[in-house]
């Protein structure tokens, strides 16, 4: 296992917000306004969301930068030069930089969760950064005919994997060592995009990600997998998101086997909402039902991150508050 996922499997779990113009998966037409997009940005406070973290004592937080209406926290020229899209759709403010900074004064790591494609119900940015498979992308909820193709793209997305890539590395190097991993979601498509010897491939995808800061750690989502899969040599943790099944094992050839710290070789990791869905609605789980679980994946090696609402200007709801404080109090006990 890498040496640099020492330090989260020692924080045993971490708090994770969807913080969206829209919900999250969210489909049915636009309806926020750039201008309204940058009110939301402008209001979140940050030092506030900083106390209530090191209230639930977390040792790291993740942030989304954005998902699929190209609704984006943090300002970027490469995007721009590209998208050319105006009103332009990404935040004045950069809070994800501000994050970094105030979260690491205060000891808490921030990660970054990122799609890993174009915002496919944004369609000028899909064409735009060529993210225009002729193959079905349902799973991105791209499909051939809802957008206008160019001659350049090639079946593994060429064109568009460059694309991102530089985007992220700008990103990557603006922050730097204060961002200390990425979770890259949508990485459905990898036998057609991802899994070759020559570039753009997983390799590359990883370079960016880190340009940064090597030390990162990078994760990338396949889907809902039970039992938890490491989808890639070039994942240093599992991405382990689940839903209404949370693993406890899997079976082996001995029998039924408990997942102990890793999986091939990437630290074991869980994500999961603690409400009814992601970012949204009350929590699903008692205080016990947290705490229980939380202990039975760090018995394991391993590391849980609970999702939890966050509103507008960045206040996480007190129900949520109280049952991950909870849970810092009852590890801290033992």
């Amino acid at each position: 296992m890498a040496k640099n996922t020492d330090w989260f499997r020692k924080a045993r779990w971490g708090v994770f917000n969807h913080y969206l113009a829209y919900g999250a998966s969210h489909q049915g037409g636009d309806g926020v306004s750039p201008e309204e997009w940058n009110a939301r940005v402008d209001s979140f406070d940050v030092p506030g969301l900083v106390r209530r973290l090191q209230q639930v004592g977390a040792a790291y937080y993740f942030i989304t930068l954005g998902q699929n209406y190209g609704f984006y926290c943090s300002p970027n020229e490469t995007y721009e030069s590209l998208v050319h899209q105006m009103p332009s759709r990404l935040a004045r403010r950069d809070l994800v930089g501000e994050l970094a900074d105030a979260l690491t004064d205060a000891g808490i790591r921030l990660m970054a969760y990122l799609p890993s494609h174009a915002p496919a119900n944004n369609r000028p940015a899909v064409e735009a950064l060529a993210c225009t498979p002729a193959w079905d992308a349902s799973q991105w909820q791209l499909r051939p005919g809802t957008y206008l193709r160019t001659a350049e793209t090639d079946e593994r997305l060429s064109t568009f994997q460059r694309h991102w890539e530089a985007i992220i590395r700008e990103w990557s190097l603006r922050w730097g060592k204060k961002v200390h991993g990425w979770w890259i979601d949508g990485s459905y498509y990898a036998d057609r995009m991802y899994r070759h010897t020559d570039e753009p491939n997983f390799a590359s995808f990883s370079a960016a990600l880190k340009a940064g800061n090597p030390d990162a750690i990078v994760a990338f989502n396949p889907g809902v997998k039970v039992p938890v899969i490491r989808y890639t040599e070039h994942e240093d943790y599992t991405a382990g998101e689940v839903a209404d099944a949370l693993p406890v094992g899997r079976w082996g050839h001995a029998g039924f086997e408990r997942t102990e710290g890793t999986v091939d070789g990437a630290q074991y990791h869980i994500l999961t909402f603690l409400g009814e869905y992601w970012g949204r609605g009350e929590p699903r789980f008692s205080e016990e039902m947290v705490i229980g679980y939380t202990r039975f994946v760090n018995d394991c090696g391993g590391v849980v991150s609970w999702d939890v609402p966050v509103s507008d200007d960045g206040r996480i709801p007190d129900a949520f508050v109280r049952r991950l404080a909870a849970l810092n109090q009852a590890l801290a006990a033992e």
